[in-house]
């Protein structure tokens, strides 16, 4: 048997053993987890050290950089975030009435976890601690394969997580992760349907096409997030301004940051100069179409199908349109169905905005920045799904459990 398969076979067994533990048990496991992190964050930071002197070495964009990078702060925001899903409610055995027939079978509905989940993933680390502790509640395990910009740290991370586990008696391969990134072996993972229930890749839109295109096994799909906020001709300016700032230069290199600004035409006038100053300040350069290019000091013009970029960098799309129904249609046109937002302070534009626009999250005076698992209340995430089997946005716990049915009867018969 090889390695990668053993690896499979030993954490479908881990999930089976995971599948019986107490919410008690699950949660007090997450809490030891968290705490161990903080114990070994000097560890985990000397190994992620490495990784990003190979990062630097080999080039990586300052956006894989910023992603890959760990601070005190991002291991104590990764403890928090393990603390904060031990203390959501468990979903797991939770069963609701479907109904009673008439012949009196009883049927309900339970949650079940899926069982192992496989995380495929670039320069994320902090995905190792998110996507175990996310798991562990929903009752999976999970087999985590990390890129090789990250590989150091993800094993300093699962490591820490497989001592608490070993502490439980419980399985370590109820968090394995694959230590070697040979592309090779990727493709054997993706091939053992008969062990994994489920694929999530995270990263650029070439790993999610590669994963797509050779897995034997069901993916959720996330391939870029190209965000917009329409500044409606009804918005409050100073406030439109506030959510495009935080969403454009907060964090540019993140999947839920702004890539494009669409805006009424009757307020351009207004708007796009106070654009226009906080940009200069941010160094945000425009891209847009030429009829706009007197309102931006740095400016580049491109024509209609150059819309839909994810720039993940300090660079916007700016669009000037007509009318609502315009803008919903160039949202349609070069969105990605992951987050899209609407500033204004008309109550029927934004509800119609919210209802025709197709994505994962649609917002209404909020930065796309709060469309993050942890922020929507799920205490995590696992991903974000932009396809919608057989889940929509970004994903907690109930995403990683489906419902089987409960058939109770006192003897019947089909007839």
């Amino acid at each position: 048997m090889s390695l990668i398969t053993n690896i499979a076979e030993q954490a479908a067994i881990g999930a089976k053993v995971l599948a019986t533990k107490s919410s008690e048990l699950k949660k007090a496991l997450l809490s030891d987890m968290a705490n161990a992190l903080r114990v070994r964050q000097d560890e985990i930071l000397n190994a992620n050290s490495e990784d990003l002197a190979n990062a630097r070495e080999n080039g990586l964009s300052e956006a894989m950089v910023d992603r890959l990078t760990l601070t005190a702060q991002r291991i104590e925001d990764m403890a928090v975030g393990l603390e904060t899903v031990a203390h959501l409610p468990d979903v797991v055995g939770s069963t609701r009435l479907i109904e009673t027939r008439p012949n009196g079978i009883d049927i309900q509905k339970m949650r079940v976890p899926l069982g192992v989940i496989c995380m495929i993933y670039e320069a994320r680390p902090n995905v190792t601690a998110d996507a175990a502790g996310l798991c562990i509640k929903s009752g999976n395990a999970v087999i985590l394969r990390g890129g090789k910009e990250a590989l150091s740290s993800s094993l300093a991370i699962a490591d820490t997580l497989q001592g608490v586990l070993k502490k439980y008696d419980l399985p370590t391969s109820i968090v394995s992760v694959i230590p070697d990134p040979n592309r090779a072996l990727l493709n054997e993972l993706l091939t053992l349907n008969q062990y994994i229930d489920l694929v999530i890749p995270r990263g650029g839109e070439g790993l999610i096409n590669f994963v797509s295109e050779n897995s034997k096994i069901p993916v959720i799909q996330h391939y870029k997030g190209v965000c917009h906020l329409y500044v409606d001709k009804d918005a409050d300016l100073e406030k439109a301004l506030n959510i495009l700032v935080n969403g454009k230069t907060q964090r540019p290199g993140v999947c839920n940051a702004l890539e494009g600004l669409v805006v009424h035409k009757d307020i351009v006038e207004r708007f796009l100069p106070m654009v226009n100053e906080i940009f200069e300040k941010e160094q945000v350069t425009v891209n847009g179409e030429s009829n706009i290019s007197q309102y931006f000091s740095s400016f580049k013009p491109i024509e209609n199908t150059g819309f839909g970029e994810e720039y993940l960098s300090l660079e916007i799309a700016v669009k000037v349109v007509d009318s609502l129904e315009m803008a919903i249609k160039h949202i349609d046109d070069f969105g990605s169905n992951h987050t899209e937002v609407i500033c204004t302070e008309n109550n029927e534009t934004a509800a119609i905005f919210q209802q025709v626009v197709d994505a994962s999250v649609v917002m209404v005076n909020a930065s796309s920045r709060f469309s993050d698992g942890s922020e929507l209340g799920l205490g995590a995430e696992i991903g974000i799904a932009t396809t919608k089997l057989h889940a929509y946005g970004p994903m907690g716990i109930e995403s990683l459990t489906t419902e089987k049915f409960l058939v109770n009867g006192t003897g019947q018969v089909r007839v």
